[in-house]
């Protein structure tokens, strides 16, 4: 059973900057895309960005993400990172990363989070001065 554990969440200033890392236990990531979501008080879940088992394959929530955020691994197996710049008030959430079974070593990335089978419980992103 794969779990997700989500850190590097905290407060930050606007204009900063924060990598969250998304690291896997019971599994290992060539095996799974994974995405980032986020959710705001009050708000929807909504998706951030996605990387694909082979983390040769990304995509974002839309150009003004991909404007700020990276996400990222270092190597098949993972964890998988989120860089995180020119924070904005609005950037506060609760992120969570999320993994689907893929073919290991593949291309493709998902941006619905029904597609996903696992979840992390989720770490607090603060953007304030």
């Amino acid at each position: 059973q794969l779990q997700l554990v989500e850190s590097g969440g905290g407060l930050v200033q606007p204009g900063g900057s924060l990598t969250l890392s998304c690291a896997a236990s019971g599994s290992t990531f060539e095996h799974y895309a994974i995405g980032w979501f986020r959710q705001a008080p009050g708000k929807k879940r909504e998706v951030v960005a996605s990387i694909s088992s082979s983390g040769t394959s990304t995509n974002y929530a839309d150009s003004a993400v991909k404007a700020r955020f990276k996400i990222f691994k270092d190597n098949f197996k993972g964890p998988v990172y989120l860089q995180m710049n020119s924070l904005k008030p609005e950037d506060t959430a609760v992120y969570y990363c999320a993994a689907k079974e893929s073919v290991p070593y593949g291309y493709m990335w998902y941006l619905l989070a029904e597609e996903y089978d696992y979840w992390g419980q989720g770490t607090q992103v603060t953007v304030s001065s």
